[in-house]
Parts: C-alpha cells; sequence; structure tokens
C-alpha cells in the first residue's frame, strides 16, 4: 500500500487490487486532485497481470460525500471559473468513461454514504456491494447543480423512470431500498463488505480474462453504446449548471447550513 497520507490508497490482494479514497477529513469528497489520482490508480492496476478485478471503496463509514463543495465554492471568487469547472467535469468525465472502458470488473464496495457524483463513480463500475450502513443520495437540485454524469448511468442501470425519482425528489436510499430497485447487487454486513468483495474477485478469477473483458465490452461498450454520448452531453450540462447564480446560492447556503433562496437578486453581468 502507499503511503497513508496519499489521499487515494492502492493496494494487491491477488486477484484483486484495491483502490481507497482516504480522505476522511472531508468525508472523501471528490476534488480534482482525487479525480487525477483515481485515474492514475486504475491504470497501475489496468497493467497488473495478476489483479483480475479492482475493488472501489473508501476509508472510515463514507464512501464518499461527491464533490468537494468547499473546493467548488472557492472556485466561484475565481475570474477564471468557467474554464476551472470545464477542466474539472472533464477530468470527471474521463474517469467515468475509462472505468466503463477499464478491461477488467471493477467492484464497488460502498462502505457507507454516496452522495452526487460518488453514484457516478458506483454506477460506473461493473458490481456494486453495499454495507447495511450505506446510503445513496442525489441533492445536486437542492444546491443549485445537476447530476449530469450520474443521470445517465441510473438510466443505463434502472431506466429513467426510477431516475426520475431520484433526481427529482432528493430522497436518499438506504441499502435495501437500493438493492430492491437494483442500484446495488448485494446487501452485507459492514465489516464484511470488503470481504465479500474480494470473495467476488476471486469467482471472477476462475473464468477466461479475454472472456470477461469481452463480456464487459458487449455490457458497456455495445448494448449501452449511447451511454458515451448521453454523458458527454451530460458533462457539459454540468459544467454549465455551475456557471450560475443559483449554483452559487445553492452551494453558499448548503456550506452555511442555511436553507437557498432561489429568488436572491441576480449578480450584475
Amino acid at each position: 500500500m502507499v503511503a497513508p497520507s496519499e489521499i487515494v490508497q492502492v493496494r494487491k490482494d491477488v486477484p484483486s487490487g484495491s483502490i481507497i479514497l482516504n480522505r476522511p477529513d472531508r468525508r472523501n469528497a471528490i476534488s480534482q486532485d482525487i479525480i487525477r489520482q483515481l485515474r492514475q490508480a486504475f491504470d497501475d492496476l489496468h497493467q497488473e497481470r495478476s489483479v483480475r478485478a479492482v475493488i472501489l471503496t473508501g476509508t472510515t463509514h463514507v464512501f464518499s460525500a461527491g464533490t468537494d463543495l468547499h473546493e467548488l465554492n472557492e472556485g466561484f471568487s475565481d475570474e477564471k471559473s468557467a474554464d476551472l469547472w470545464q477542466d474539472y467535469v472533464a477530468d470527471l468525465l474521463s474517469l467515468i468513461e475509462e472505468m466503463l472502458r477499464f478491461p477488467k470488473p471493477i467492484i464497488c464496495a460502498v462502505n457507507g454514504w454516496a452522495v452526487g457524483s460518488a453514484v457516478a463513480l458506483m454506477l460506473a463500475s461493473d458490481i456494486v456491494i453495499a454495507s447495511d450502513r450505506a446510503r445513496i443520495a442525489l441533492p445536486e437540485t437542492r444546491r443549485g447543480l445537476i447530476a449530469g454524469l450520474a443521470a445517465p448511468l441510473i438510466c443505463l442501470r434502472v431506466g429513467a423512470a426510477r431516475a426520475a425519482g431520484l433526481l427529482f425528489l432528493n430522497q436518499s436510499l438506504d441499502a435495501t431500498q437500493a438493492l430492491n430497485m437494483g442500484l446495488v447487487h448485494q446487501v452485507v454486513e459492514d465489516r464484511l463488505v470488503w470481504f465479500r468483495s474480494q470473495e467476488w474477485a476471486k469467482e471472477i478469477a476462475q473464468s477466461s480474462p479475454q472472456s470477461v473483458q469481452l463480456t464487459k465490452q458487449l455490457l458497456n461498450e455495445t448494448i449501452g453504446e449511447s451511454v458515451f454520448t448521453q454523458l458527454s452531453i451530460g458533462a457539459a450540462n454540468m459544467a454549465a449548471a455551475r456557471t450560475t447564480d443559483a449554483a452559487k446560492e445553492g452551494v453558499s447556503a448548503f456550506l452555511e447550513k442555511r436553507s437557498p433562496n432561489w429568488n436572491a437578486p441576480k449578480s450584475a453581468p
């Protein structure tokens, strides 16, 4: 394992490799630095022939609180904020696309809350195992934002009708509800979530690597071919939403622990 100070840890437990979000002070919130480290981690494990599946999880009892709203809020005062949003969303889109095209199965071990952009990471994985303490939430519209990358993936996995309910109603799902909806494959005791993921990695390792890779390609790049176009459109909308007064008000209200005022005067052009 890399040094404990790293915000993304990589570990080999053949036949699996684990990628661990390790930013407990921010509830594993996804900063631009974390996105780039995740991309590097997947690239490193791609090269490891003994790794047959990758487990993506988080430290403590949180998978990830989603987009780092502190980083987002600081960007509002930057004169080049539009460029910042474009860069962040472009990096996140690249990560999601790389996960969908990654030649080895990705097992997401959701060990706690998965919020916003973290749900996109969860659904870009091939198999999802949730702790019985896990909860899933998409609160973007309450922040003046949109779930541009999670939305197409929810539609791919469970359909547009269920996506609408999750995206508009802002209701968090517990692990059992997520299982019944089809967003996760299995729910286990909190202490067993990584171990069950490792058991599934061992099951995957019994199969032909080439067959597994071609099967994943069939699912994500043939049957789910249109999702890449949808993700690109979602990313553009996601970046545009961050330039609005609604985003500035929604994020500020959340960080200040108050209700947003959607009727607040717009800033001068």
